[in-house]
């Protein structure tokens, strides 16, 4: 039987996205959906939407990886989950097609639909980037970036090649926003430990490098907050490049630009290079039919109703989030727009939720999405911190507070909460962890060598 006939004929809200937008209006709606003879079904790939501002505590530790996801069955559980990623939109006919991750495709009808697909890492065509780069939007990618520091500095403690201990205990962050300064705070804080942990290495083995293209970093915070937090990540011996990008990665050999005159700045070997210089809407938006704005964004009216061409409003057709250019209208936003954020997404999906509602049932009005951005406020490292809230300039230990407090709340679901504050606890009473897991690219490789094959037939 196809999978197309085996899912729900009722009337139904197709939700494309499964994270903070997809997730947050499928739990709004569900129920009244669901009471109202309907159904609202959610599309995804992952059976789970993963709390990013968490994933550089995932980097550092602090938080066990499975906590900072959150389980669509266990959450959604009036609500229709199909893994799967969206191939196209028919909207005039109301029909999506989904390509299954088990293999083939499904037509899913809908009455409406809402676009919260998200972003992806935002990459530029630099030679060797894609061989030796990892971003940092994933639960994976974090996993990765945390069992690859512990195993680069313990391989590294029984080197005897200078150049390849050096090259080992070597780590670049390309991207000076929120995201590449939580990240390398967080990777100097277990590289310390780490290192701290093996007599066999020193502090002064080891180099930490940051590369940012523009003059500053953390354009959320003000200038000489930005400044700040340079001094403090030098102060901790951290490289922070500014004006500085990188050219070439071939090879695991680091090729940095001066932005000044375009001339190299430094060449080093590396072996561990994480990504965080930007995110892009999800391309899954040229794949709908929906007007897209120049930088693939679907073009949504304030009340988050996609819009045509001719500016009306597309009937039975929402989106929200990152994938979406959802105008901002304290005239705060670059450009005009609401900028990419967790902030933003959560409170576009609460508004959407609330307009859906309005249209399909008749209850309430529809509203167009208004928010004052709270600030902003960034972890970095153990008792370290940096952030705005509501205007309050905040450094070190009360930063970090803020930061752990407002995220500690914010991640769906009382449950994950409760799990992330007693991962936090048990931390400070036991201190860090600093067990790397080992061969999670190969998990069979010690059964295969079990049930007989040579190590060169298992590594092939």
């Amino acid at each position: 039987m196809a999978l197309s006939q085996k899912l729900s004929q009722k009337p139904r809200i197709l939700v494309v996205g499964g994270g903070y937008v997809g997730l947050t209006v499928a739990r709004q709606l569900q129920k009244k959906v669901k009471a109202a003879g309907g159904v609202v079904t959610v599309v995804d790939p992952l059976p789970y939407m993963t709390y990013q501002p968490f994933l550089p505590e995932v980097v550092g530790g602090h938080i066990e990886a499975r906590h900072a996801v959150v389980n669509h069955r266990e959450h959604l559980r009036d609500t229709e989950l199909l893994n799967g990623s969206l191939v196209s939109v028919d909207h005039e006919a109301r029909t999506a097609t989904v390509e299954l991750e088990g293999g083939g495709t499904a037509e899913v009808p809908y009455k409406e639909i809402v676009m919260g697909a998200g972003a992806t890492t935002r990459t530029f065509p630099i030679e060797g980037l894609g061989d030796q780069g990892i971003g940092l939007k994933t639960i994976e990618e974090a996993v990765y970036v945390r069992n690859r520091i512990l195993e680069r500095i313990e391989a590294a403690s029984m080197m005897t090649d200078e150049t390849a201990k050096a090259r080992a205990l070597t780590f670049t962050v390309v991207g000076g926003g929120f995201a590449g300064i939580e990240c390398i705070a967080e990777m100097e804080d277990i590289i310390r430990g780490a290192v701290d942990a093996n007599p066999r290495l020193s502090q002064s083995d080891v180099r930490i490098v940051m590369v940012e293209a523009m003059g500053r970093v953390m354009p959320e915070v003000t200038e000489d907050q930005a400044e700040g937090v340079v001094e403090h990540l030098r102060g901790r011996g951290i490289e922070v490049l500014l004006n500085t990008s990188l050219g070439s990665a071939v090879g695991g050999d680091l090729q940095l630009i001066s932005m000044a005159d375009k001339s190299e700045a430094d060449r080093f070997g590396c072996d561990t290079l994480v990504w965080t210089a930007g995110v892009a809407a999800n391309s899954v938006a040229k794949s709908t039919g929906f007007p897209i704005d120049d930088r693939g964004r679907i073009k949504v009216a304030a009340t988050l109703q996609i819009v045509g061409e001719d500016g009306d409003v597309i009937e039975g057709a929402w989106a929200a989030g990152d994938v979406a250019a959802v105008p901002d209208l304290t005239g705060a936003g670059p450009g005009g727009f609401c900028v990419p954020n967790a902030q933003h997404a959560l409170r576009q999906a609460k508004q959407l939720a609330q307009n859906l509602t309005a249209v399909r049932f008749g209850q309430g009005q529809v509203d167009e999405y208004r928010h004052e951005s709270l600030g902003a406020v960034a972890g970095l490292g153990m008792f370290q911190g940096v952030g705005n809230p509501k205007g309050v300039k905040l450094a070190g230990l009360p930063a970090w507070l803020a930061h752990r407090g407002y995220h500690g709340m914010a991640i769906p679901s009382v449950e994950r909460s409760v799990r992330i504050a007693t991962g936090w606890v048990n931390e400070l009473i036991f201190g860090r962890d600093f067990t790397p897991l080992r061969d999670l690219e190969n998990p069979r490789e010690a059964f295969e060598r079990a049930a007989g094959k040579k190590k060169d037939e298992v590594k092939a």
